[in-house]
């Protein structure tokens, strides 16, 4: 069981693991959001978009909807937020003991 856990947060983690990603999700904070505003607000073509979408879903992060031809995405549980807050909490803190380390050294 405990094997089947870790899969389940390697799959999360693992889905979180690009800028795109972690972008994506900043922007779905701000509450539900379909495709056509996604793809403008962050840059992305539309199957670069798909892709990344896909890969969110699939690990259970953000679940998605059509109403016509929008399609819709919204995150499925708000708690990861925290989670994508504590990691960059953490990659700020590292960056600022390198640069402090660079400025000593």
């Amino acid at each position: 069981m405990a094997d089947t856990a870790f899969k389940f947060e390697s799959d999360i983690l693992s889905a979180l693991a690009h800028p795109n990603r972690l972008r994506i999700i900043d922007s779905l904070r701000k509450g539900t959001k379909c495709n056509c505003e996604l793809m403008p607000e962050l840059g992305l073509e539309q199957s670069n978009l798909s892709r990344h979408v896909r890969v969110l879903i699939d690990a259970g992060i953000i679940r998605s909807w059509k109403e016509g031809v929008r399609v819709n995405y919204e995150v499925a549980d708000n708690e990861i937020f925290n989670l994508v807050d504590d990691a960059s909490a953490i990659a700020r803190r590292g960056l600022e003991r390198k640069l402090k380390a660079l400025k000593a050294g």
